[in-house]
């Protein structure tokens, strides 16, 4: 299965796209992982609110026929290893492809919570979209090792 990421822009502090950078390196030993970074286009800003213009850019990038996960606040949380058992489940469905869709400071546009087949919340706890991105990796990270039996997840 193949995981891909779709990010709002660059990450602004170096030491959190070291950190995404190296649990990519390390999820990629395990599955297909992509990671997208989505620039603002200038001729539809004046078009739409900021919130809409990102869900717009995001919805566009994601591929046919992939599963959407939207990071949201209000989404369900799992546990490590229950995340682990979500990705087995998938793979058994044969879902070939989720896209993850980590939104801008506003959160995500009502039309990218529609598109969502889950919503998914990585804490109660308010992280920067900079620093969501990097535990998201980390997370699916885990999920692998879980997967695998390995020690990582202790």
């Amino acid at each position: 299965m193949k995981h891909e990421l779709l990010f709002l822009g660059k990450i602004k502090e170096k030491f959190i796209a070291d950190g995404v950078e190296e649990y990519a390196s390390r999820l990629r030993h395990y599955t297909s992982l992509s990671i997208t970074l989505i620039k603002e286009k200038g001729k539809m800003r004046g078009q739409l609110s900021a919130i809409d213009l990102e869900g717009a850019l995001l919805l566009q990038a994601v591929p046919p026929g992939s599963m959407v996960v939207v990071l949201d606040s209000r989404g369900k949380q799992f546990s490590s290893e229950a995340l682990s058992r979500q990705i087995d489940e998938w793979e058994m469905k044969g879902i070939k492809q989720v896209c993850y869709l980590v939104g801008g400071p506003e959160g995500h546009s009502s039309n990218v919570v529609q598109a969502a087949d889950l919503l998914l919340s990585l804490s109660l706890m308010t992280f920067t979209h900079d620093m969501t991105r990097m535990l998201l990796v980390e997370q699916l990270y885990r999920a692998y090792t879980i997967k695998a039996g390995e020690k990582y997840h202790k």
